[in-house]
Parts: C-alpha cells; sequence; structure tokens
C-alpha cells in the first residue's frame, strides 16, 4: 500500500472515530466541560483537529479556500453534538478528496506552506498531522470517559 492511500485510510477511520466519540457524550454540556488539569474540553479539541486539518490537508494541499480561526477553536462553546458531527463528517469529505489527488510521487516533495523548518517533506507532515490527530483522540476518549458519568 502506497503512503497516500495508507494514510487516506487512516484520517478516515481516526475521523469516524472522532464522530463516535463526539456522539457518545450523554449529555452535550459535558462535551463542553474542563475540570482541573483538563484545560481544553471534547468540543474544543474537536473544532481544533477540524480547523487544523481543513487548513493543512484542505485549504493548503486541495486549495479549498478555508479560512482558520485557530482562536475560535479554543474559545468557541456551545455546539450540539449534531453540529459537531457535522463539521467532522465535512472535514472527512475535505482530507479524502484531497489525498486522492496525490501520489506516492507527491510524498516526498516539500510542503508548500513553511511550519516546522525548511525542507519538511509532504508526506512527513502529512504523517504528523495524523499522529496529532490520534493524540487528540485519546484526550477526547478519555474526557469522555472522566467526565460523562
Amino acid at each position: 500500500m502506497i503512503l497516500p492511500e495508507a494514510l487516506r485510510k487512516l484520517y478516515k477511520r481516526d475521523l469516524e472515530k472522532l464522530k463516535t466519540e463526539i456522539s457518545q457524550y450523554k449529555t452535550e454540556e459535558t462535551i463542553w466541560i474542563t475540570d482541573g488539569a483538563i484545560a481544553n474540553s471534547a468540543g474544543n479539541l474537536c473544532l481544533h483537529l477540524v480547523g487544523n486539518l481543513n487548513t493543512y490537508i484542505g485549504a493548503i494541499l486541495g486549495n479549498t479556500g478555508y479560512i482558520r480561526d485557530r482562536e475560535a477553536e479554543f474559545s468557541l462553546k456551545g455546539l450540539s453534538k449534531q453540529q459537531l458531527v457535522k463539521i467532522v463528517e465535512e472535514t472527512i469529505d475535505v482530507v479524502d478528496k484531497t489525498l486522492s489527488t496525490l501520489s506516492e510521487d507527491d510524498m516526498p516533495k516539500e510542503y508548500p506552506t513553511l511550519i516546522f523548518e525548511p525542507g519538511m517533506t509532504t508526506g512527513y507532515f502529512l504523517v504528523h498531522l495524523a499522529t496529532h490527530l490520534g493524540y487528540h483522540l485519546g484526550q477526547i476518549n478519555y474526557h469522555r470517559r472522566l467526565l460523562d458519568i
């Protein structure tokens, strides 16, 4: 399996799991709770992941025109489960459509925007974004299991 195809499957799997995690909250209010050392709510982590992927995959690689409001990803509150699931579904479509246009030959090319360091490859950054998604997905899972009782 070539890297773009593997990444498509991993992003789809983890974004579907994000939908499941958000949908499994018993109360919508709990999605937005922070408590003690838990500084980010599941809702804000979900918005952050959607903003991140729509920016770095959708806008930069897919030319979607998406404009990120990173501050709102952490300050916006109170969206319903249905609203969050809808934006995750939209993100799944954007990510899948964009990654379907990439070939194995695109992976060693320099990512079009300087993020971490000059010369960072597209393949490296897409793997980074997938691990970032997995990291926050795990936080959301623990948030739900600890606070949604």
